[in-house]
């Protein structure tokens, strides 16, 4: 059986691309390799962990490209080329294009710090605060052409503190990311999702 040639995207300290690298190697994901890094960051972190680690890194700069279609379609060419099956968003601040995801359909993971459909967009963390939820959480789901909208794969629940900051909750929650992204990957790789409309279903 082929491996999974893992392709992620990031643009600045890459956390989850570290867990990431972690679950690779350590063989909690069995059968899968990540082919590259691509940052739109020239000196965005992830590109040294991924050097790190023997991955290929790749800035790809965005002032090249006229258009944001333009830019997604050169990294999709690269992630051709790298014969890529799937495609992961670990801190990636750009707004991906229908270019990306028709290119990619229910291959491109991201990994949200909210129990989507709740607090989409930046700075879900102090979203969850402001608005008084008892329990927020981190969603991992395959993008569509709306932003943190896709058909969701898992979700972790974090409960609230009546004394939590934002760096405080989003700690917790990153905790729960490193552990839940990995996991996701890991029935992609394994053959255990499939997606019928907005529906993930996972097999035993």
């Amino acid at each position: 059986m082929a491996k999974t040639r893992i392709g992620v995207l990031a643009s600045g300290c890459g956390s989850n691309f570290q867990a990431i690298i972690d679950a690779v190697e350590s063989g909690f994901i069995k059968n899968a390799e990540i082919a590259v890094l691509v940052s739109d960051v020239k000196d965005a972190f992830a590109l040294e962990r991924a050097k790190k680690h023997g991955i290929e890194p790749l800035f790809v700069n965005p002032k090249e490209f006229r258009k944001r279609e333009d830019y997604d379609a050169k990294i999709v060419e690269e992630f051709k080329k790298r014969k890529i099956n799937l495609v992961l968003l670990a801190g990636y601040m750009r707004l991906i294009t229908p270019v990306f995801v028709k290119a990619f359909k229910n291959k491109v993971m991201n990994i949200h710090p909210a129990i989507l459909p709740s607090f989409p967009g930046l700075h879900a963390q102090k979203q969850a605060l402001d608005y008084g939820v008892k329990v927020s959480g981190c969603t991992v789901h395959f993008i569509d052409e709306e932003v943190d909208h896709g058909p969701i794969i898992v979700q972790r629940a974090v409960p609230v503190r009546e004394d939590d900051t934002e760096e405080t909750l989003s700690k917790r929650i990153l905790e729960q990311e490193h552990l839940v992204y990995p996991l996701a990957v890991r029935m992609f790789v394994d053959g255990k999702i499939s997606v019928k409309g907005r529906l993930v279903i996972v097999k035993e």
